[in-house]
């Protein structure tokens, strides 16, 4: 019985490279599915990493003004109604609501409190949602991307023993090839999901302590705001 001429050693490319392009169409697609999915998860990574950073030193910078002693009025006409970094959004939700509440005569409207309390509370809803955006495709990647791959796997190994058959030829160097590619579709589902769970985990214990930070200041500033309208 003669050998197929995968069954030449010299011929066997078992190259990343070699292995994909021998692959069935369907495992190919899922091998690009699964890079295209890990090249997506690292740049949400790579751009969560670095707003994560910079959330960080956006709230230390307006916390040093915050509590520099500069009058809250003065902080909030030199910052505007619309500043541009997250902690200082929350304070002037605070600050604008605060205003709204005073009546022509310098007394404040009934329920100002609670108005200033729920004016914050949105305003850190919408920064959250901006922290958590990306979170939700990590976790998608993370898990799905192994299923992905295995599906490729059994997809490949299926038109691997389907060839051994159509050759009738059980030679290691006919069937390790046909194997090798269906295994590369799974290692690609590992490759994708790993770091994806490792970093969603970590992004994400990151954003809920630096949406912790916003309520905690939006706590401290609702308590000052309540000494004023208990005078």
């Amino acid at each position: 019985m003669e050998t197929t001429p995968l069954g030449s050693g010299a011929e066997l490319d078992l190259s990343l490279l070699g292995l994909f392009l021998k692959a069935d169409i369907v495992v190919q697609f899922v091998m690009i599915l699964l890079i295209a999915a890990s090249f997506w998860a690292w740049a949400v990574i790579i751009q969560k990493s670095i707003n994560n950073r910079r959330a960080r030193a956006q709230a230390a910078e307006f916390d040093h003004a915050f509590w520099s002693g500069e009058p809250l009025d003065d902080l909030f006409e030199r910052m505007g109604p619309e500043p541009p970094t997250p902690p200082a959004r929350v304070f002037a939700a605070g600050m604008a609501e605060w205003r709204r509440s005073h009546r022509n005569d310098g007394g404040l409207i009934p329920g100002a409190q609670s108005r200033i309390d729920r004016s914050m509370d949105v305003a850190i809803a919408r920064e959250a949602q901006v922290h958590n955006s990306g979170l939700t495709f990590l976790a998608s990647v993370g898990s799905a991307s192994p299923f992905i791959g295995l599906f490729g796997t059994v997809w490949g190994i299926m038109r691997a023993f389907t060839d051994i058959a159509q050759a009738q030829n059980t030679n290691l160097a006919v069937v390790a090839p046909g194997i090798a590619e269906a295994l590369l579709a799974t290692g690609l589902g590992l490759f994708a999901a790993i770091p994806a769970v490792i970093f969603y985990n970590k992004l994400s214990n990151e954003t809920d302590e630096i949406v912790a930070g916003y309520e905690a200041f939006a706590d401290e500033f609702s308590t000052i705001l309540s000494r004023q309208l208990g005078d």
